[in-house]
């Protein structure tokens, strides 16, 4: 079983972490821990959403199918938000699957529970709010990237996000997971993964990537 992880540490989630300690203590007992395992599914577009999902540690991808055979990432969630924003907004079903892409850990709250912890003051409503904003940045920044920038520097800024989010430089990633994430061929995928390791800034081998070089790696990823 997954360990209940305390409050205000650098694996806490930030909006739980946040909670002020009586309004913690309120939703505690209906927060159930749970493990993130790589490659699972935790929900999947147009079901009807009956849990939201405070990650602790690990990173959990939105992802939209564009035809039935391929898909796309909208978004990254790490420990800075949940999982299952639409039910927070009022919207039962989910407009995309929620694919684990980082192992880790996190709580499971009943959507119920989520709308009357809502409903008792404005704290975990306004934390909610302001997280959707910053995901709503998030979605427009990738789109912008997806239109305009060059594979290169988005597997770059797509790596950095990784980082930034897992606390570690070194990934399980496959040619066939990346390519999904970014929207585009395996072959432009292995391309981009060699000009990023021809340059030393990362190190690809039998499906893992290991950041070399941090600073190098910001310098040629898009804003």
């Amino acid at each position: 079983m997954p360990r209940t992880i305390a409050r205000n540490t650098p694996q806490t989630n930030r909006i739980i972490g946040a909670l002020p300690e009586n309004q913690y203590q309120r939703l505690q007992p209906f927060l159930k821990p749970v493990e993130f395992e790589f490659g699972k599914i935790i929900q999947e577009q147009d079901e009807l959403i009956r849990d939201v999902y405070f990650v602790n540690s690990g990173i959990v991808s939105l992802i939209s199918a564009v035809d039935g055979k391929s898909s796309l990432e909208l978004g990254m969630i790490g420990r800075e938000g949940m999982v299952g924003l639409p039910a927070f907004l009022g919207v039962s079903r989910s407009a995309h699957r929620a694919l684990v892409q980082g192992e880790g850990e996190g709580f499971k709250l009943e959507v119920t529970d989520l709308h009357n912890e809502c409903g008792q003051d404005g704290t975990l409503s306004g934390l909610l709010l302001r997280y959707t904003h910053a995901f709503l940045l998030q979605i427009t920044q990738s789109a912008i990237c997806n239109q305009y920038h060059r594979i290169n520097t988005r597997l770059a800024r797509w790596l950095l996000m990784m980082h930034h989010r897992m606390g570690a430089d070194e990934f399980r990633l496959t040619q066939e997971f990346l390519s999904s994430m970014l929207g585009v061929r395996r072959e432009a995928v292995s391309r981009a993964a060699k000009a990023l390791q021809d340059r030393d800034l990362i190190q690809y081998s039998r499906g893992m990537i290991k950041i070399l070089d941090l600073a190098k790696l910001k310098a040629a990823a898009c804003n």
